[in-house]
């Protein structure tokens, strides 16, 4: 994915998927 220089806002990221798909944006470049 292309998620350089990009914000994501992601809600539930506490524990579960939403943490998981927080980290993996990260790994891509998002701002989390």
């Amino acid at each position: 994915m292309k998620l350089k220089d990009k914000v994501a806002i992601i809600t539930g990221a506490a524990s579960g998927i939403g943490k998981s798909i927080a980290i993996r944006f990260a790994q891509e470049g998002a701002k989390v």
